[in-house]
């Protein structure tokens, strides 16, 4: 006699989960095991808030329902012995151990995918006081914006959802990891590193800036080099830490920026490193140590006043201490300074300091332990104005060169100066002006 799935089918698949157990380590997974093991009304809103919120707003079209897709999603990003084992070696040099348990909680992964949403929907909407058969299904995805998964990603997401033997793909899943990333490296490309309490921590972005070379007109000889030194790391090669350093708005942080949309698709990742916390660069350093991808450090707008000591974090950071500096790591810093640490004629004369001359050379020679830097300085007039209407053209304004010229001229007399960022903004509120009747 065969009884039908219900919750307490779902806690033993559950508790049968080791290595991804951590796919349930989210909202809604603590939801629904908060649901399996007692329904409430609480728990029960939130499981169904928090589906619907991420169903409707998806960016991609969803495989199979809302639970479903989720399930999916948690799996390709799960962060675990076999995932971590795949993403550095071949199958082959797995063991039979690790397999054994990866097949065995694939095949309770699939019990969840085919019967646990239709059980969580029920027990969920009779908590919240619906009587009738409810499910996941009938969610539509916005569908617009950026693909949360690679190509390879996304045709197993499919093949699993199709497949009533997941034990059967245990092999692709493990070339998936391989090929797409593990966790949070397999969804985002972009990083920031951030503070919650004591501790920092990886944070995706979303929504990086589309920003590509292309879009960025002048400057080209002075960034060829940082370029080509991000080409080199992107193709696994040794690489230079680079300083971007010259007056504003020249398109430093831009050309940083467009480096991960050239070369994402070659495993080139970008994380934003504010400059207080440089501390914490040991701790980062042992999230990306013998990662697959390439990881660009980058820190904005760098320079210090001569009472910080963030200084010596990055002289650290740039020339390794105890712990030597991952392959896979590089920095890239933009700087409005030559010299990183603000000196004053007064601290050459300190009568408190002995060695005050070495002091003032350790601050000053910062810059000197970047590989590679790059001046980017203020544009002339008609550099200013090639920009200008480089801009103009690529936006479809159609008027005369010489208007072009003359407006262009006297916006920056009005605003900030003649810069790549003062160009660009005009060409915007020109673009807005011939917009309106």
């Amino acid at each position: 006699m065969t009884y039908a799935p219900d919750r307490r089918t779902l806690r033993r698949s559950l508790e049968g989960l080791a290595l991804f157990r951590d796919v349930f380590d989210d909202a809604i997974g603590r939801a629904a095991r908060a649901i399996v093991d007692e329904p409430s009304y609480i728990q029960a809103a939130r499981l169904v808030s928090l589906l619907i919120e991420e169903a409707e707003l998806s960016s991609e079209e969803l495989v199979g329902d809302a639970w479903q897709n989720h399930l999916l999603d948690r799996v390709l990003a799960a962060e675990n012995a076999f995932s971590r084992k795949a993403e550095r070696a071949w199958v082959e040099e797995m063991g039979a151990g690790l397999l054994r348990q990866a097949r065995r909680e694939l095949g309770l992964l699939q019990q969840l995918y085919y019967e646990g949403g239709d059980i969580l929907a029920a027990e969920a909407y009779a908590a919240l006081g619906e009587v009738g058969a409810l499910g996941w299904s009938s969610y539509r995805p916005l569908a617009r914006g950026p693909q949360l998964h690679a190509p390879e990603a996304l045709a197993l997401k499919h093949a699993l959802a199709a497949s009533r033997d997941w034990q059967s793909l245990t092999e692709k899943l493990a070339a998936v990891y391989a090929a797409a990333g593990v966790g949070m490296f397999g969804r985002f490309r972009a990083f920031r590193w951030v503070h919650a309490g004591e501790r920092g921590h990886l944070e995706g972005v979303h929504h990086p800036d589309p920003v590509r070379l292309d879009d960025l007109i002048g400057y080209e000889r002075e960034r060829e080099v940082a370029v080509q030194n991000a080409e080199r790391f992107a193709a696994g090669l040794p690489a230079n830490n680079v300083l971007l350093y010259g007056e504003r708005g020249t398109g430093k942080s831009s050309t940083v920026k467009a480096l991960l949309n050239e070369l994402g698709d070659r495993g080139l990742r970008l994380i934003e490193v504010p400059k207080e916390h440089l501390e914490d660069f040991p701790d980062l350093i042992a999230v990306l140590r013998d990662r697959r991808e390439r990881y660009l450090l980058y820190i904005d707008d760098l320079s210090f006043e001569e009472q910080e000591t963030h200084y010596k974090a990055l002289k650290a950071a740039l020339e390794g201490g105890i712990e030597a500096r991952p392959d896979n790591v590089v920095l890239y810093a933009t700087s409005n300074r030559r010299h990183l640490v603000r000196e004053r004629f007064g601290d050459r004369a300190s009568d408190e300091d002995v060695h005050a001359f070495d002091t003032m050379e350790e601050k000053l020679s910062l810059s000197d332990r970047f590989g590679i830097r790059v001046t980017f300085g203020a544009p002339d007039q008609e550099r200013y104005l090639a920009i200008a209407l480089g801009l103009a053209a690529r936006a479809g304004i159609i008027l005369p060169e010489d208007e072009v010229r003359r407006r262009a001229l006297d916006w920056a007399q009005r605003q900030n100066g003649r810069s790549g960022r003062t160009a660009r903004q005009f060409v915007n509120a020109l673009v807005g002006e011939l917009a309106v009747p």
